[in-house]
């Protein structure tokens, strides 16, 4: 069962298959040593990154991120004021403490490789951690990232698609198979997913973890509003947040643009996407390199339709997270596998489906709404200039947004029919992805990444 907390946690930026992912497993690695008996053993580890993770790995933090994992520091859970200085503090001494355990010897020059050229046949995103005692090998593990922070072993992704079974109450792997249990059960799609999260969690405890996860969202967005700065990475792109921010707030009731509703999403999903750039916390919703888009919507509602109680923000997540499932199991939400329509072409989709259950849609109007949001991403690329989650990444969180609630919109006025099924979008989007060119998915080897000056 993938539940909604797979698609919604809160963890660092800037990216969910670049930087959560490695953490994790690296964690994961560091657990399996302990569990064998040999943690205290081990002298050095070595990892070697592969395939999108070796080509854009550097801007995207992975290098830190497997640091980390290997140390204990879990995403969800990490403070984003230490990493600096723990880091620092690894570089000096060049020992890192496994689990905050025992001692490693650890030069991160020798320790971690980015291979440019280098794939594994499983996945875009591959790495392989191994524990030495000198020079005998204790153990080794090769890990797929493959989207949103998720992660699997070698073994596990060979049997992914086809020995996991779903134990949700309402099992459904298609949109048609989600409309027709709504429709027969009386539900709405938030409702049939919270029957769903109830088999693994209490209700009242679905409702609370998932109202942090939106109040987490706002964090994002404040912060992202108030920090000013030029973002790490080499291409000294300012922070444009807080100036836009004050911006509006000088126009304030002044102001007869009809269409000012439009630059307070353009910021509050640039706020959250300029904070994941930095590295700051953010929601993997479903991933880092989208995460502005799903609270931008959720914001723009709290402001301009009426304010956002946590019952709302609940629903709206829950509507959100079965979308996002349908592209789970039937495409894909990485980036070094289909392009960014598989990220900020999820996300689009997720935010305009929720959009429209808050606002009143029937399950019809929301998969239409779903449906339009990902029609017009069809094709996005991933190409992040110098490999860092800024270029073109942020300013495309701002425009998924105003997608998704054009999407919205569009669907409303509709009466829930339509040329176009989700499920026939969902597969031309896998299919697209299939037919994408390497280069352009997350490598940094093709469209603007090659084309615009990095500094």
């Amino acid at each position: 069962m993938i539940s909604v907390f797979d698609m919604f946690s809160i963890g660092i930026g800037p990216s969910s298959s670049h930087t959560v992912g490695p953490m994790r497993a690296a964690f994961r690695f560091s657990q399996s040593l302990e569990h064998q008996g040999i943690l205290s053993k081990v002298s050095h580890i070595k990892t070697e990154l592969f395939g999108s993770l070796g080509q854009t790995g550097i801007g995207h933090g992975s290098g830190k991120a497997v640091i980390l994992g290997l140390a204990g520091f879990e995403p969800e859970t990490i403070d984003p004021e230490m990493i600096d200085v723990f880091l620092l503090q690894v570089k000096e001494t060049q020992r890192l403490s496994l689990l905050g355990k025992y001692d490693s010897l650890f030069s991160r020059q020798n320790a971690i490789i980015f291979h440019r050229r280098k794939t594994l046949p499983a996945h875009a995103n591959a790495m392989e951690l191994k524990a030495f005692n000198g020079d005998e090998l204790l153990f080794s593990k090769i890990y797929y990232s493959v989207g949103g922070g998720f992660i699997v072993d070698e073994k596990e992704i060979v049997t992914l698609d086809t020995s996991l079974k779903d134990n949700s109450k309402y099992v459904f792997s298609s949109g048609v198979e989600l409309l027709k249990l709504c429709k027969a059960n009386g539900f709405s799609v938030s409702c049939l997913m919270m029957e769903n999260e109830k088999q693994l969690i209490p209700e009242q405890q679905v409702h609370n973890q998932l109202a942090e996860i939106w109040h987490a969202m706002k964090r994002s967005v404040e912060r992202g509003c108030r920090r000013e700065g030029i973002l790490p990475g080499g291409l000294k792109l300012r922070r444009r947040a807080p100036s836009l921010l004050r911006s509006l707030k000088a126009n304030g009731n002044n102001c007869v643009d009809p269409l000012i509703a439009m630059d307070w999403v353009n910021l509050f999903a640039m706020a959250v996407n300029e904070e994941n750039a930095a590295g700051g916390q953010v929601v993997t919703a479903p991933t880092n390199g989208a995460a502005g888009i799903i609270p931008a919507v959720l914001c723009y509602y709290d402001k301009f339709v009426e304010p956002v109680t946590d019952a709302i923000a609940v629903r709206y997540l829950l509507t959100a997270a079965a979308i996002g499932i349908l592209y789970k199991k039937n495409a894909s939400i990485s980036g070094a596998e289909v392009g960014c329509q598989g990220e900020v072409g999820v996300a689009c989709s997720m935010a305009a489906a929720a959009l429209t259950d808050i606002m009143g849609g029937t399950v019809d109007h929301v998969e239409s709404a779903a449906e339009i949001g990902m029609e017009h991403n069809l094709g996005l690329t991933c190409d992040p200039v110098g490999g860092l989650v800024q270029v073109p990444c942020i300013e495309r969180n701002a425009m998924g947004a105003i997608k998704a609630i054009n999407a919205s919109r569009l669907a409303l006025r509709g009466d829930g029919n339509h040329k176009v099924s989700l499920d026939k979008v969902i597969k031309t989007m896998w299919d697209t992805g299939n037919d994408m060119k390497s280069k352009y998915k997350e490598t940094a080897r093709g469209g603007l990444a090659v084309n615009v000056i990095e500094c």
